[in-house]
């Protein structure tokens, strides 16, 4: 999951150490809102999986809005390694700046997932046992990269302002058009340590990252032949 607001020259006052802070911050609260969302869904919905995934789903578009909003002037609100490297691979990031949010990110998602659970009282980091395994789940995770590091390609350069309403869309609605909705490495990583209606068994984890790896690749071959760097505005 997640978005940006195209190239560095957006946000020239803020300092590297800002950015990561900002970067860090924002993928911690992603993931606070994916995995608390859940948590509280299926507790309140029941046993009524569609209840949850509806709480789940609008929550994470909601907060995915609001943080793409609020941070994304600061480091433009990456939250996802996959965007860093669309943005390093278009030259909109030194690649410098984007091995450093990296790692950030992947910290931030973990912290998350740690407050996350505290707050509804679940042990701060458990072993996901949720089976996502099988070749759906996997189509699933290509499907929902390439279609967000298409719209971030796409609307980071020639709509900028929609980055953050298309971003929320786009994975609101892929919580129920696929099988799957992480769509992010450090999300995926993140996820198997909360046993929880978001988790993800570690044995699954790379499948799905490689998965979302490639899908982001088709998208950046798909969308830069169809729009060439001479589309910028």
């Amino acid at each position: 999951m997640t978005a940006c607001e195209g190239s560095t020259s957006h946000f020239p006052d803020f300092n590297l150490s800002q950015r990561l802070a900002a970067e860090g911050i924002g993928t911690c609260f992603l993931l606070i809102a994916v995995v608390g969302s859940g948590i509280l869904g299926v507790r309140l919905a029941s046993g009524n999986t569609a209840v949850a995934l509806i709480a789940n789903a609008l929550a994470t578009a909601a907060a995915l809005y609001a943080l793409i909003e609020w941070l994304g002037p600061v480091s433009g609100a990456h939250f996802n390694p996959l965007v860093t490297a669309a943005l390093v691979i278009r030259g909109d990031l030194p690649l410098r700046t984007g091995a450093s949010y990296v790692p950030v990110q992947l910290v931030g998602a973990l912290v998350g997932v740690g407050v996350a659970n505290a707050m509804f009282a679940a042990p701060v980091f458990s072993v996901s046992v949720n089976d996502r395994s099988g070749f759906s789940n996997l189509l699933s995770e290509f499907v929902s990269t390439f279609g967000l590091l298409g719209a971030v390609w796409v609307c980071s350069r020639l709509r900028p302002a929609s980055v953050g309403g298309v971003v929320a869309a786009y994975i609101g609605g892929a919580f129920w058009f696929t099988a799957t909705d992480f769509a992010n490495p450090a999300v995926t990583i993140a996820r198997a340590f909360t046993d929880s209606f978001a988790g993800i068994r570690p044995h699954d984890v790379l499948g799905f990252i490689a998965a979302e790896v490639i899908g982001a690749g088709a998208a950046i071959v798909v969308f830069r032949w169809l729009l060439p760097a001479r589309a910028a505005v």
